[in-house]
């Protein structure tokens, strides 16, 4: 049952922010999505660890998402806390997309080509959502390069994820050859 919620709360998280981002409101969406994240690591096995892992996506996430808008690729709703980085909220985004990686994305864990082409596919495509909901644009260098960036992005991304998690999913999670 936890996994089942925390899809749902990773569902309107996104929704949240996004549509927090695209109309300009983002105070209350970041903040409501924080809370969740704070209960989530607050009740994690191994609180430390977890937030040491959430820390890791936000800024592989943040890096990449700063590179992309730097290259001209993309650009985002909302520029706080620099123009220079992505926004604060796509933070959150990042640190809310950790939390599922050893709940609700779990069953991902033992099947790394998968996670590779499900974060090639669905990564994108959330970009290309949050931007159809009013979130970003499409930059000048295009958005066919931007995908193409993604797509390499977010199919490292998801393994990776899992590796950096294997002392947070326990030995039944790695040792099961299920």
């Amino acid at each position: 049952m936890a996994k089942f919620w925390n899809f749902v709360f990773f569902q309107l998280g996104w929704f949240a922010c996004i549509l927090g981002a695209a109309n300009h409101f983002i105070f209350w969406p970041v903040l409501a999505t924080l809370a969740y994240i704070a209960v989530f690591i607050w009740r994690a096995d191994k609180p430390a660890s977890e937030f040491q892992f959430i820390l890791k996506a936000v800024i592989f996430g943040v890096s990449a998402d700063s590179l992309i808008a730097y290259l001209g690729f993309l650009s985002f709703e909302g520029s706080w806390p620099s123009a220079y980085l992505s926004p604060l909220w796509m933070w959150t985004l990042w640190a809310l997309l950790a939390t599922t990686i050893n709940e609700s994305l779990s069953w991902l864990r033992k099947k790394p080509i998968l996670a590779v082409v499900l974060g090639a596919i669905a990564g994108p495509l959330s970009y290309e959502a949050g931007i159809r909901m009013g979130a970003g644009a499409w930059g000048p260098s295009g958005q066919i390069g931007g995908l193409v960036l993604l797509a390499i992005i977010w199919g490292v991304a998801m393994p990776l994820f899992f590796y950096w998690t294997r002392p947070l999913a326990g030995p039944g999670l790695l040792n099961n050859p299920s």
